[in-house]
């Protein structure tokens, strides 16, 4: 049984997901680098351990009943538990969003992967997440998943991209969240969501403002919270999100 605390994080071989694997190895943390493509997730895997990160590869596609089931038997042999599970794998849905033209597989694209493939993953991994003593789950959102801010008139958010499959997917895990943490109340599972903010990555074609590395920042922070953290809660850098 290993003594260091150990990570998976979905869709890691890119992106906020490498950068989040990259942030936790760094603390000293065993990584499981989750990604389906296994060119890239062992590239990831050399990459970090390059790097001095103890990483190690999780074939893993959120959608698939199978490969998520091997992946939590595969960290079950390992290390017997798992400490923090970041649920960040995710996908836009496609093209167009306008809800007057959007393709339905695109709005069904971005549940399956945002939302069930978020459930699919966590109930797979909360058995060896009872067995931490500390353990965390972070969901990666965004802020355009809160109504508040898409509501106003006045928010950034509110001026984003017309979205009727990808935002509202975000809603739609944020509302799960919940959900999951009435259920696990009274345990120590703290479970949060966490924006990374206008991230350059290829979910948006790179327009984005900020780095990976930045987008990654919260879902450290949130993964490594103390036992009196909070749970349930709706972060980005600057602090609460409204729902």
């Amino acid at each position: 049984m290993s003594e260091k605390t150990i990570a998976l994080v979905t869709g890691a071989n890119k992106g906020i997901g490498y950068e989040i694997a990259a942030g936790l190895g760094a603390l000293g943390w065993s990584v499981g680098v989750g990604a389906r493509d296994e060119h890239r997730r062992e590239a990831a895997v050399e990459k970090l351990r390059a790097a001095g990160v103890d990483a190690f590869g999780v074939a893993l596609d959120v959608t698939d009943d199978a490969s998520v089931a091997a992946a939590a038997a595969l960290l079950e042999g390992r290390a017997g538990r798992l400490d923090v599970l970041v649920n960040n794998a995710g996908v836009t849905g496609g093209m167009p969003q306008e809800p007057t033209r959007v393709d339905l597989d695109a709005v069904r694209t971005a549940v399956e992967t945002n939302v069930i493939g978020v459930i699919r993953v966590t109930n797979a991994m909360l058995p060896l997440l009872r067995r931490s003593a500390s353990p965390r789950i972070v969901n990666m959102s965004s802020s355009v998943g809160s109504l508040t801010l898409q509501a106003s008139e006045t928010s950034e958010v509110a001026s984003s991209p017309v979205s009727a499959a990808y935002a509202p997917s975000k809603s739609f895990l944020n509302a799960v969240m919940l959900q999951y943490v009435k259920e696990l109340r009274g345990s120590n599972i703290l479970i949060n969501a966490g924006c990374p903010g206008y991230t350059a990555t290829d979910l948006n074609a790179f327009h984005g403002v900020r780095t990976p590395e930045q987008g990654a920042a919260i879902a450290i922070r949130l993964a490594t919270l103390p036992d009196n953290g909070p749970t349930g809660g709706f972060f980005d850098d600057a602090g609460v999100v409204p729902w």
